[in-house]
């Protein structure tokens, strides 16, 4: 018997319930609601709150979620829009006259309704099976009591301890108490939000002892009561710093928060080779990993080497035609006309195949779906200027504070009857907006990713969801439902995500296998984070690949860099496969940053 591949870590294998996040609480509080009795959405929900308190660098209750959820039950899969929407006052012209070429990254201005919390409380109140205090009892206890602070948390609050001290003091008050900045591996908790926490819980109760009715006034309270009422008078009571150098006030009210709802849809699929990925809208880049797959079909990946250069080389070449097309065609369906079929079709997706030669191409070049002419935003020269005069104290729109690629934050959940959850939670991390005194958490800044370009699909609007990065995916195999994944990471998200299936599909790696596997991403579109940098034709490679494919990808045309050998992605994963009558179950993690972990039985 041969010895298997070396990982990091084993593949987790059970029957009972699997949990993989990007923090070990929050898989050990999965867990923990599986233990007792719940499903994996009570799962999935106790371990986003958990998360929010634990990650705080990298989301926060004042955040958003994009959920993708297999029902057993209904044998059917969902998405759960909990991305927020610009405010009523949030207009182009609002912008504009403050002399603003992009919606800032940081501070006031760029808030969207925190969407997180109404997703979770939908998905508890008609998939989960617990009561409120239940799954909201781990997050409070950490808030409340401190967890250990990894070190990307403290590379975090050394990089914003200016920016806390000078200008944002309800954000010093919270993350650098007594002044100064807490120590790796020391106890931290947050008392402000535990408190918030804690209200919201009393009212819930106040109302009796039904479950469903606890979940209203929870969502009562956070969108019409007293947490909207903390985050309106804040928000129109203040003119503080941000990205640009400027003080301003904010736009979002709590008018905006009471308008607002979490709701379904139905998600985007495409087939590949008897498989079928399914993701969000096109409000989301989900559409990304779709279109890169509808094109690979009509490429050759059998055989080849899954760290050769022939393997990168393609892969690459299909994400830079697929961003293109982000980039000119992705936005909210509510307000823009996305040609998501046109984009998908066959035909469409193999012209675009036949883009790809043996050279690295240089261009940025969108598509024409059903003849429509494509139009990208005119930001090379935006960020070019916004890159000069930015200074970087006052931060950027992503919270990147190490080497380390990927932010945000990923939970994904199955149980033992078959229930699964994949979610992005991201948003209200700490370097994004100051804190709300009364809450103890910020509001995330996702409007940054609006452009002030009316004829844009991405443009900006009232009640509009900006274009959001935030990726989770749910997989059928053979029509049945078979794998949840996801990874933070920003524009890397559908990159990394990508190469997990790839390498699973054509290759036959296991879930561990795929995600140690060395990973690379390129850069060829616009940021989505502020200033919304442009580059081309730029690929980053772990450095674990051999040393001849950079350079067999340079002789390409490629423009190419090597990281650090475990840098790239946060990618975690869990699957189902029904077995002679039984379910088995498996899950892994990330090993890199040294926190992701996958549990089960």
């Amino acid at each position: 018997m041969s010895t298997p591949p070396f990982t990091t870590r084993p593949e987790i294998r059970g029957t009972f319930g699997v949990a993989a996040s990007t923090h070990w609480l929050a898989t050990a509080t999965a867990m923990r609601m599986l233990e007792r009795g719940g499903n994996a959405f009570d799962a999935a929900v106790a371990a986003a709150f958990t998360l929010q308190v634990v990650e705080p660098h990298l989301n926060g209750p004042g955040g958003e979620v994009p959920i993708l959820l297999w029902s057993e039950k209904e044998k059917r899969a969902r998405a759960l829009c909990g991305q927020g929407v610009a405010p009523a006052r949030a207009t182009i012209e609002a912008f504009t006259a403050l002399g603003l070429e992009l919606v800032p990254g940081t501070g006031l201005l760029p808030a969207t309704v925190p969407g997180a919390f109404d997703a979770w409380m939908l998905l508890l109140r008609d998939y989960g099976t617990l009561g409120l205090r239940a799954v909201l009892e781990p997050a409070l206890g950490y808030a409340e009591n401190g967890y250990p602070l990894v070190p990307r948390i403290v590379q975090a609050f050394v990089a914003v301890a200016p920016l806390f001290r000078e200008h944002w003091p309800s954000s010093a008050a919270v993350y650098l108490p007594g002044g100064g900045v807490p120590k790796p591996a020391a106890l931290f908790g947050n008392r402000a939000l535990a408190a918030t926490y804690g209200r919201v819980l009393r009212d819930a109760e106040a109302a009796g002892a039904d479950r469903e009715r606890q979940i209203e006034v929870a969502r009562a309270a956070w969108y019409r009561g007293f947490v909207a009422e903390a985050v309106g008078r804040f928000y129109g009571a203040n003119a503080l710093m941000d990205c640009t150098g400027t003080p301003h006030s904010g736009l979002l009210a709590a008018d905006d928060l009471a308008r607002w709802s979490a709701h379904y849809e139905e998600p985007l699929a495409q087939a590949y080779r008897g498989y079928t990925a399914l993701k969000c809208g096109p409000w989301s880049q989900g559409l990304v990993l779709l279109q890169q797959l509808a094109m690979l079909e009509h490429l050759r990946l059998d055989g080849l080497d899954p760290a050769g250069p022939e393997f990168v080389h393609l892969v690459a070449e299909a994400g830079k035609l697929a961003f293109a097309d982000r980039d000119a065609w992705l936005g909210d369906p509510k307000f823009a006309e996305v040609p998501v079929d046109a984009l998908l079709a066959r035909e469409y997706t193999a012209s675009r195949a036949r883009l790809i030669d043996e050279r690295a191409t240089d261009e940025i070049r969108p598509g024409a779906p059903a003849g429509r002419p494509p139009r990208l935003p005119g930001f090379a020269e935006v960020s070019a200027r916004l890159m000069a005069r930015a200074a970087a104290a006052l931060g950027i729109g992503e919270p990147t504070f190490a080497a380390l690629e990927g932010d945000t934050c990923h939970v994904d959940v199955i149980d033992r009857w078959g229930n699964m959850v994949s979610a992005t939670p991201s948003g209200g991390w700490l370097s994004s907006s100051p804190v709300v005194p009364e809450l103890g958490f910020s509001i995330g800044t996702r409007l940054q990713m609006a452009w002030l370009d009316p004829s844009l699909p991405g443009a900006l609007a009232p009640g509009k969801r900006p274009s959001t990065t935030l990726s989770p995916s749910l997989v059928l195999r053979e029509g049945e439902p078979y794998l949840a994944l996801g990874t933070p990471g920003g524009d890397q998200q559908d990159q990394w995500q990508l190469q997990l299936l790839l390498r699973h599909i054509h290759h036959g790696m296991n879930l561990q296998q795929a995600i140690d596997a060395p990973a690379w991403h390129i850069n060829h579109f616009v940021s989505s984070f502020w200033p919304r940098k442009l580059e081309r034709n730029l690929i980053t490679l772990e450095g674990r690949f051999d040393l001849r494919v950079a350079e067999d990808l340079r002789r390409r045309g490629h423009r190419v860099t090597v990281g650090e050998p475990w840098s790239e992605g946060r990618l975690s994963a869990s699957s189902r496969e029904l077995r002679d009558g039984r379910l088995y179950l498996r899950a892994a993690a990330n090993p890199r940053g040294m926190q992701g972990y996958a549990a089960g039985r």
